[in-house]
């Protein structure tokens, strides 16, 4: 492994040294990494983050964020089916239970089961940008950014317009949606509504989905109020999709809300955010499609919180300080009546020295959870400017993550929770590498992960029917990512060649081979290429190309492409997915969708 370290670094540094243009890339510049107490642009930032742009997403050949962030390396997103309608998230080899979604900063965590992470994704119309951050995030995040987070940026404002889309293709697919942006003197609005549903690409994988979406600004020439509102529905066949292979009449309802306030308070030195929000989840599981009455789950959990997060700007750096207060409360027929009370507080501090170019911030995160105990998260990120373009970081950092009431307490004829179960440990580090110029982009991290009380269903030998919620003793993963991005004109057209790979290696395997329910599938190699090219005045296309390959030896490939033809106010699109038909499984026992098509018109009234 060492070797494959250092041939990815040497390819890196050799492309880094023929990048010929030294220009500051001022796009990078503008963009301020939201998701953390102190502002930082994302080019000053000594993490390993990705930026999906708007940009990007429309060139990305998809139209869910789950179909997004799978065209980044190390991110494995696990569908059940098409449309994201169910998918885990995973970061570097953590479990769904380890990575936090965040929409606008708010954590979008579910104490009942990370399993509904994925709910909360957005419609892509609405999105700004998504920021992707990997590695030790708990200092900053929270005790579920266990192996990294995930914050959808949404747009700010849409001034006065409206857009309506409809699209249809294979499998009975029919989308419909709506974008209304409005701008008034004092207050500005979007609200967005889109429609997908689906007949099912086999039996009982058919689909209805609904989002909707409000977010406004009041009082902007004062102290401007934020306000974001979300609901999303989902109603799908799940053939397949949990118990057994089998187990082909499942049937799954999910719904999903948000509402959260903001503001902000600056004055030269110091700024204040605070913020209030609600998060409700309900997941309506039945075993029998149509007899609900043989096995059904219901579960509700309400999660209500107030956070305030702060920036003090002194002589010795910026200090960045909050605290977030939040209640879950959960009812469910089979986990119980549950609630939770926890207090996070985090202190961190940028310390900047040889004129600039050497930044540290050591910080560190406090949480309490009432029905376990106190918990710290400490750690630290260095970075050494190089030049204006190449930068060296470093972090370190200790993270946990207490059970869900789904490891505590569920149970059902082949699986029981554990209420003795201990909280997930691990220490994490990583260095790297980037460079950025309007030409040419390229990062190079190097992580280890190693971690302790682990937690998985699994079962004592191959006769026992029960998969128990267990505690596993320690596990190391360590691997690299590279990350390449080379930007070309052909004539005026601008062209955009993307890509990514990362090389994972744990000793998973060696804790229970054969008895393990959800560890075993870890993506060893993750390769992904997107090359967006316009040769006409009105015409685009974009090629994606993602290879897996997963430690247990499966792989497979896949290729996906789009075309875009914009003709003033009206737009046609063209996405055709898995082109070549591979056939392939990512989570559980259901297989990927086929080749299929999707056809789609949009008009701006703008």
């Amino acid at each position: 492994m060492k070797t494959k370290f250092a041939i990815t670094a040497l390819i890196l540094s050799t492309l880094i040294g023929y990048a010929q243009d030294k220009q500051q890339n001022q796009a990078l510049d503008t963009i301020i990494i939201s998701s953390t107490r102190i502002d930082l642009p994302f080019k000053e930032n000594s993490r390993t983050i990705n930026i999906i742009s708007s940009e990007d997403i429309k060139n990305s050949a998809a139209n869910n964020i789950a179909d997004v962030l799978q065209q980044i390396a190390g991110i494995d997103v696990r569908r059940r089916g098409t449309s994201g309608s169910q998918a885990d998230l995973y970061i570097r080899g953590g479990s769904f239970d380890q990575t936090l979604i965040l929409i606008d900063g708010i954590k979008m965590d579910d104490a009942q089961t990370g399993h509904h992470t994925m709910n909360a994704a957005l419609p892509i119309e609405i999105i700004e940008r998504i920021e992707v951050i990997k590695g030790p995030a708990a200092r900053v995040f929270g005790q579920n950014a266990f192996t990294g987070a995930i914050n959808i940026v949404t747009k700010k404002e849409l001034k006065n317009m409206v857009s309506a889309k409809t699209e249809t293709g294979s499998f009975g697919q029919l989308n419909a949606g709506i974008t209304v942006g409005t701008d008034f003197e004092n207050s500005s609005h979007i609200v967005h509504f889109d429609k997908m549903s689906s007949e099912g690409y086999r039996h009982n994988t058919d689909y209805d989905n609904s989002n909707y979406f409000v977010k406004s600004h009041f009082n902007k020439n004062r102290k401007a109020i934020e306000m974001i509102a979300t609901f999303q529905e989902r109603k799908f066949g799940a053939n397949g999709f949990y118990a057994r292979e089998s187990a082909t009449e499942q049937y799954e309802e999910t719904q999903n809300s948000l509402i959260g306030f903001s503001t902000k308070f600056k004055t030269e030195k110091l700024t204040i955010k605070p913020r209030v929000y609600w998060k409700r989840n309900q997941d309506d599981y039945i075993y029998l499609r149509n007899d609900p009455t043989v096995y059904r789950n219901l579960h509700i959990t309400n999660k209500m919180g107030a956070e305030v997060n702060a920036s003090y700007k002194s002589n010795i750096g910026i200090t960045g300080f909050g605290i977030d207060i939040s209640k879950v409360y959960l009812k469910s027929n089979n986990l119980g009546n549950r609630n939770r009370f926890m207090t996070t507080l985090f202190l961190e501090h940028e310390f900047k020295l040889l004129n600039n170019k050497l930044d540290f911030t050591p910080g560190v995160a406090v949480t309490y959870f009432s029905d376990f105990d106190f918990y710290a998260f400490p750690g630290l990120d260095v970075g050494y400017k190089i030049t204006d373009q190449l930068k060296m970081y470093g972090n370190i950092g200790y993270t946990y993550r207490t059970p869900t009431y789904t490891d505590l307490f569920y149970n059902d004829p082949s699986t029981a929770g554990n209420p003795e179960l201990e909280v997930e440990e691990a220490f994490a580090q990583e260095i790297g590498i980037k460079y950025f110029s309007p030409k040419f982009s390229g990062s190079l991290a190097i992580y280890n992960r190693d971690a302790k009380n682990l937690i998985d269903f699994i079962r004592p030998d191959t006769t026992e029917p029960v998969y128990t919620a267990t505690n596993i003793t320690k596990v190391n993963t360590q691997g690299f990512e590279v990350d390449l991005a080379y930007h070309f004109n052909i004539n005026t057209f601008k062209q955009t060649l993307s890509i990514g790979y990362n090389f994972l290696e744990d000793d998973i395997l060696d804790q229970n081979k054969e008895l393990s329910r959800y560890s075993l599938n870890t993506l060893k190699h993750h390769f992904t290429s997107r090359l967006s090219t316009q040769l006409f005045k009105n015409i685009s296309q974009n090629l994606i190309y993602k290879h897996a390959e997963r430690t247990t030896g499966e792989s497979y490939n896949v290729w996906d492409a789009s075309l875009v033809l914009n003709l003033k106010q009206l737009e046609f699109t063209i996405t055709a997915s898995n082109i070549f038909n591979a056939d392939y499984i990512e989570a559980g026992f259901v297989p990927m969708p086929p080749s299929n098509m999707l056809f789609g018109l949009r008009y701006n009234f703008n």
